[in-house]
């Protein structure tokens, strides 16, 4: 079958882009956008791109990109664009996102989070749809084919419907590495699987990694009051991405970031007559790696066919609202406490930054400003501060 060629632009060539893939085996799934489209068959590279000269030619040469320019406004020549896939660095997202809608593509393709805040991302969404842009946000998990199909069966249980697993008792995400980089990834997960959440209580935040983004703990429940609880590591120690799930018929385990599934069904006890346990489960391969060419896939369909979006920018934006008041919720706490989490940054200047990640949540009778965050000494151990105090 012969497919509709689609004219790409990559903005930010780095490892999403292409690097993941440069020196993979062709024969193995995409994890990178220039991989996914070069796989897809549907897709032209037509241009890119990149600030850094090696870094955009390496990525020329490497993926037969066409041209490529140092600015989004040098990029209109080789135009117009169905799809603009742009995968620079977040900070840069809000510009990029004005400039690239100045080329009147027909869709973008955007890494995750859209931008650093909730407000800004709010206003990208509105941007985009007000020029008829199509927007997909690449939280990957919406196209894995076995979440999909769970997805599926949880919502038959849900409606009453029976399916494999009926009624979901419980959630429990494992996650490090950022509220707003990876737990919007679980939280985006969760709601996909399970709706809407609302958050109840808010742990100490755990400064793992990123100087403006702590990793949080926190309670949640669904409108059907399905109990949803997220569990901080540190990604000094390991990284880890998974959730479990408890059933009315087993448990799911998501393992290895969505890598490998554990299934653990009801048996009886070999102990104690009567009782109802699990057994010690079966683990099988996920389908995560598939995610990428099925997320092209979805958006070449989207533009030929007119098929929904898996993942879109509402959806990327109800996860980051509810990540940035999880974070607000935290890093009150650890105000009222009169004390700071342990953290891994002891500057004022990425103090003032982590305010402003979570300023739209605040109330404007609490919203610090850059001059009302402190600077503050570092913990006994060496890994960050240990208060953080309001100015008076």
């Amino acid at each position: 079958m012969n497919l509709q060629q689609l004219r790409v632009l990559v903005v930010g060539c780095g490892n999403i882009a292409g690097g993941f893939d440069a020196e993979r085996p062709a024969s193995a799934p995409p994890l990178t956008h220039a991989g996914a489209y070069w796989r897809h068959g549907g897709f032209r590279l037509v241009a890119c791109v990149e600030p850094d000269a090696a870094r955009r030619e390496a990525f020329m040469q490497r993926w037969l990109v066409e041209k490529g320019y140092a600015t989004i406004d040098a990029a209109a020549a080789a135009g117009p664009y169905d799809v603009v896939s742009l995968c620079s660095p977040t900070a840069l997202h809000a510009a990029h996102i004005a400039a690239i809608l100045s080329l009147h593509p027909r869709s973008l393709f955007c890494e995750k989070p859209v931008t650093r805040s909730a407000a800004e991302t709010a206003a990208a969404v509105e941007v985009c749809a007000a020029a008829g842009v199509k927007m997909a946000v690449n939280h990957n998990r919406r196209w894995a084919p076995d979440i999909v199909r769970l997805q599926r069966e949880l919502r038959a249980g849900a409606a009453g419907q029976g399916g494999p697993w009926g009624a979901v008792r419980s959630a429990i995400g494992i996650y490090n590495k950022g509220i707003l980089n990876n737990g919007s990834h679980l939280v985006d997960l969760v709601q996909m699987l399970l709706g809407p959440l609302e958050l109840i209580a808010a742990g100490a935040p755990v400064f793992d990694h990123w100087p403006d983004d702590p990793t949080v703990p926190a309670l949640l429940q669904t409108r059907a009051g399905v109990p949803v609880t997220l569990n901080a590591a540190h990604a000094a120690d390991y990284a880890i991405f998974e959730l479990q799930l408890l059933t009315e018929r087993g448990m799911i385990a998501m393992e290895d970031g969505g890598a490998g599934w554990r299934v653990r069904r009801i048996v009886g006890s070999p102990h104690f007559k009567g009782y109802a346990v699990l057994d010690g489960g079966q683990r099988t391969s996920g389908e995560y790696h598939a995610s990428t060419l099925a997320a092209v896939g979805n958006l070449h369909d989207a533009l030929t066919r007119e098929m929904p979006l898996a993942s879109t920018g509402e959806t990327a934006l109800a996860a980051q609202r509810l990540c940035e008041l999880i974070g607000s919720r935290s890093l009150s706490r650890a105000e009222r406490a009169g004390r700071g989490a342990e953290t891994d940054f002891a500057t004022s200047t990425a103090q003032a930054t982590l305010a402003g990640a979570f300023a739209s949540t605040r109330s404007p009778a609490t919203l610090p400003t850059l001059t009302e965050v402190q600077a503050v000494a570092p913990s006994a151990d060496g890994r960050g501060p240990k208060d953080l105090v309001r100015a008076a």
